[in-house]
């Protein structure tokens, strides 16, 4: 099981996250585009940390909200929001390959990712832009129970998909995330790390309502925002890697 990580979210003079800290223990880097946070330079530093630490490279694309940080649903059309993952993914893209470096997977953010999972019809969109694009890349989704439904939307339009869980957390019964708004929504460190074992070693989660149902899962999202979320991923590391 891979861990994956939202990163290059800084923005001119304000910082957000701590990217080099977190770096060493991932195996993949979601890295902002422009749209909800990230600039030119953020990236190219993302990009070249990544690559000193053999970190696949994802782009983290979004609506065109950067006052918003991405996370309020807009009503774009299905034109739109091709052109608009297409503008971002090429921009990280461009870029990397002129590091010499290879983008592989594209990992919508905030509002458009919930969208994506929600809306029949945004998911169908971003899979089409995806399957337009000039080179194969994967889509990360949200592991859920309709997951298998999921992979014959992607299988039909050709996109390789990866299942993504999250560490820190909780799930409603339908298995879904719990709305942040609700309390219990964001485990603590004992209860995160007793989630991750669980993925594990069962592939399932526990919900908030006690039941326990079956997850696949390719990657784990976790978040670098402080150093204490940092040690924290450290002990994930290690839970995963069997340590």
């Amino acid at each position: 099981m891979l861990l994956n990580c939202d990163l290059g979210e800084s923005y001119g003079r304000w910082t957000m996250g701590v990217d080099a800290a977190v770096m060493p223990y991932l195996d993949q880097a979601n890295i902002a585009c422009g749209f909800h946070a990230g600039d030119p330079l953020t990236m190219h530093h993302t990009l070249v940390l990544a690559a000193e630490h053999g970190v696949a490279i994802g782009a983290h694309p979004a609506y065109p909200d950067i006052v918003g940080f991405g996370r309020r649903s807009m009503t774009l059309s299905s034109a739109e929001i091709s052109a608009n993952l297409h503008y971002q993914i090429a921009a990280l893209d461009g870029m990397a390959q002129n590091l010499g470096l290879a983008l592989t997977y594209v990992k919508p953010h905030g509002a458009l990712y919930h969208d994506m999972m929600a809306d029949d019809a945004v998911r169908a969109a971003i899979l089409q832009a995806l399957a337009s694009y000039h080179r194969p890349l994967a889509l990360m989704v949200q592991a859920t129970l309709q997951a298998a439904a999921h992979r014959v939307e992607a299988d039909a339009a050709g996109v390789q998909l990866l299942f993504e869980a999250f560490a820190d957390r909780c799930y409603a019964d339908d298995g879904s995330l719990l709305p942040r708004s609700q309390a219990g929504a964001v485990h603590n460190r004992e209860r995160m790390l007793a989630q991750v074992a669980q993925f594990t070693q069962d592939s399932t989660v526990t919900t908030v309502g006690g039941h326990s149902i079956p997850l696949q899962v390719d990657t784990l999202c976790v978040h670098g925002d402080n150093p204490e979320v940092v040690r924290s991923i450290a002990a994930l590391r290690a839970l995963v890697d069997g340590g």
